[in-house]
């Protein structure tokens, strides 16, 4: 046989004394569900338009800066480091030497073109109005990017870490207009980070091959796989049978798990504050009484109680980090007849009475539809009729960050999250009247001018100290006014086999990105 004779060839030439065969050795791989739960996006491969996701498409792209794994403070990731002036209008950042996938060297007029791409909403980018603030960008040579802003924006640094840097090589030839329907994105992309994009297998899961010239090292693994499922509960079911090393779970799975010595239950803060949006395009909520009376009429404490264990905290405004809520707040303790009481007086009858509304989301798992059974059991006890109507998070976007004038009677309510930490400017696109689609995250067409007016003196207050201060303004006006009918910040879970070793992951709000380190990941 052909692989005897070589074999034989090669223990006469090196000396050994009997032939021996060498097989070849598997890929090492690790495989997950990367994507399952609030903090993904399924089959999204564009961080230009991501709301979620970036646990794993920072696997192969990569921001300038990016927060540490405990989402305490920022750090370099393309930037090697940064400095900003004194007066907070000018960023400038060193750039490490790395290049990109397809070999070409990574420089500052990718940073550049990226910026400027993720400005431009005819891009689809959902940053346009978040990085509305940017002056100009400047290139002076290869490893060095100024970044000048029109006023200081407490977020700004937050913000660059969820915009994961495009080689300008690749895409420049492309017009914006049809960036977000290519397929450049799922079938060549071109990033920097440790794993190179290897192949999409449609609907089932992305592959990534290890790049074995990764300025942080070769990774520990040569192939890093995620899986897609239809429901947490499916990617459970991988987990346990070995198909999968991780996946996000829901907290009741998570508390099976926990006496399983073949894994490990990782738990945490979400950052995100769960609410009922209330749309201001529709004249349904416009009356602060309607809104007062939604608050009223959801036991949260019940809510958190039953579905969630106890693993979350009520949330009276964007916040429940104690240095960002103000003492006084009005608590909004569960009172049915005091809901019944405001709907009256705002004359609900006239205005809807016991019409259909719908409750739309993006949360399809199965804690979510017992939470979205139990606001709609409460709501209809004081007479406000909502239907829940659960779409996948693509159809979402869809629907609320269209522009011009879209069917406001398609979500009239939506029950979603946004982020409100680690930094609490994160909050910022969600509500302030400057961050409308399809510029912005404001999908509530909210323009109330005192929350405006707050969020605007938070963003630009430039003396540390006071900071914490502004930010609980922005809290109460939130409680007074309720642009959201504001619920909770629940924990969040993973759970990784036993086999994995240095993995890191991390709750965070759109599945951050953090420096998790991929390349360090390992499997045994």
């Amino acid at each position: 046989m052909r692989i005897k004779t070589i074999a034989i060839a090669a223990a006469l030439l090196f000396g050994t004394g009997l032939p021996t065969i060498v097989q070849a050795q598997s890929p090492k791989t690790i495989a997950g569900g990367f994507d399952v739960g609030p903090g993904g996006f399924p089959k999204n491969f564009n961080p230009l338009v991501a709301t979620g996701g970036f646990t794993w498409l920072s696997t192969y792209f990569e921001p300038l800066v990016v927060w540490n794994a405990g989402l305490t403070q920022l750090e370099g990731d393309l930037a090697k480091n940064y400095t900003v002036s004194a007066d907070q209008l000018t960023y400038t950042f060193n750039l490490v030497k790395e290049s990109w996938h397809d070999g070409k060297p990574f420089t500052s007029k990718d940073v550049k073109f990226t910026i400027d791409l993720a400005k431009n909403k005819a891009s689809g980018s959902l940053f346009a109005a978040r990085l509305g603030d940017i002056a100009s960008v400047e290139a002076p040579d290869d490893s060095t990017v100024i970044i000048k802003l029109s006023k200081p924006n407490a977020s700004f640094l937050s913000i660059l870490s969820q915009v994961l840097i495009l080689p300008e090589h690749a895409l420049a030839g492309m017009p914006p207009e049809s960036l977000a329907t290519s397929t450049w994105w799922s079938t060549n992309p071109v990033g920097t980070g440790p794993f190179k994009f290897k192949k999409y297998v449609t609907d089932q899961y992305v592959e990534l091959a290890a790049d074995d010239d990764y300025r942080g090292g070769k990774p520990k693994v040569d192939v890093l796989i995620n899986r897609y499922f239809e429901s947490p509960a499916a990617a459970v079911a991988a987990l346990r049978a070995g198909e999968i090393q991780f996946t996000y779970v829901e907290p009741d799975d998570a508390a099976s798990f926990k006496t399983d010595s073949n894994f490990k239950v990782i738990e945490g803060g979400s950052y995100v504050v769960n609410y009922i949006g209330l749309n201001q395009q529709v004249d349904l909520f416009k009356d602060l009484k309607v809104r007062q009376a939604i608050m009223y009429a959801i036991d949260r404490n019940a809510i958190i109680e039953s579905l969630y264990g106890g693993a979350a905290k009520p949330a009276n405004c964007g916040f429940v980090a104690p240095q960002l809520v103000p003492e006084g707040l009005e608590t909004y303790a569960y009172d049915p007849a005091k809901a019944k009481a405001l709907l009256a007086e705002a004359g609900w009858d006239k205005i809807n009475g016991d019409k259909p509304i719908t409750l739309l989301t993006y949360y399809g798992s199965p804690q979510a539809a017992n939470v979205m059974a139990a606001i709609q059991s409460m709501l209809s006890q004081v007479g406000v009729n909502v239907v829940p109507r659960v779409v996948d998070t693509p159809t979402y976007n869809g629907i609320v960050y269209k522009g011009g004038t879209p069917d406001w009677n398609a979500f009239p309510m939506v029950y979603a999250g946004l982020q409100n930490g680690p930094n609490p400017a994160g909050i910022n696109p969600g509500l302030n009247k400057s961050q409308i689609p399809p510029a912005g995250f404001n999908t509530m067409r909210i323009k109330f001018d005192d929350l405006s007016a707050a969020l605007d003196k938070a963003l630009g207050e430039t003396d540390a100290s006071k900071l914490d201060a502004a930010w609980q303004d922005v809290c109460k006006v939130m409680n007074k006014d309720l642009p959201w009918a504001t619920l909770w910040v629940a924990n969040r879970y993973g759970v990784a086999s036993n086999k994995l070793k240095d993995f890191v992951w991390t709750p965070a709000p759109a599945g951050g990105p953090y420096a998790a380190h991929p390349e360090a990941w390992d499997i045994q």
